[in-house]
């Protein structure tokens, strides 16, 4: 099965507390959306690809390492994953993105695709999927299956918040691919949201709620 990293971080913990919080305005959970996704992203991208190219400091020439951003893709799974693209962006501004338009049938909880657009030669670049909850897995599980369609070079799973259920949906769907959260929470309800969870994300981002 693929790994689950948990990013248990003193300051991912602290800022997921207070968004859990049900009193926490829409500025506030959107701010702490923001700046938890950007902490994730140092240990997300721990190991992305790195070359040398030489520069010229104020005392010589030398060589140094950069990443090189246009070949990252952060793909945010509609509405929710864009309430973290933006912290990710910060830390990776040279990053493409693209965008897939997804939706919960109410009643089967299955993934329903309506939007679709990515960056071209999907082939010869590192994908990382981003969305606050990995819930069902059913979104997730689908954004995968459209995305492998184009043959990125590698894919990972960012998540706020997950659950043992969306794990395993995930994992027995698509192995092959790391899930990144911080927080394994206990359980699903019997309408697929996460206990204790942070509510609904997309509502809570935007204020539609």
């Amino acid at each position: 099965m693929g790994t689950v990293h948990v990013i248990d971080h003193p300051l991912v913990q602290h800022k997921l507390t207070m968004m859990r919080r049900k009193d926490a305005s829409t500025n506030s959970f959107r701010r702490l959306a923001n700046e938890i996704s950007a902490l994730m992203t140092y240990e997300v991208l721990r190991d992305i690809p790195m070359q040398d190219i030489e520069i010229e400091t104020p005392m010589e020439i030398t060589t140094g390492k950069v990443i090189d951003g246009k070949k990252l893709v952060f793909v945010s799974i509609l509405r929710a994953g864009t309430g973290i693209l933006d912290g990710m962006l910060t830390i990776v501004p040279g990053a493409r993105v693209g965008h897939i338009g997804l939706y919960r049938d109410p009643k089967t909880l299955g993934a329903v695709e309506y939007y679709f657009k990515m960056p071209s030669d999907l082939h010869e670049r590192d994908v990382v999927i981003v969305d606050p909850l990995l819930a069902t897995g059913n979104s997730a599980v689908a954004a995968v299956e459209r995305l492998k369609e184009c043959s990125p070079k590698t894919i990972k799973f960012v998540c706020l918040v997950t659950c043992p259920e969306g794990i395993a949906v995930l994992q027995n769907a698509h192995p092959d691919v790391p899930i990144y959260t911080a927080s394994v929470d206990r359980q699903l309800d019997e309408h697929g949201y996460i206990l204790p969870g942070i509510g609904d994300a997309g509502d809570r981002i935007f204020g539609t709620k």
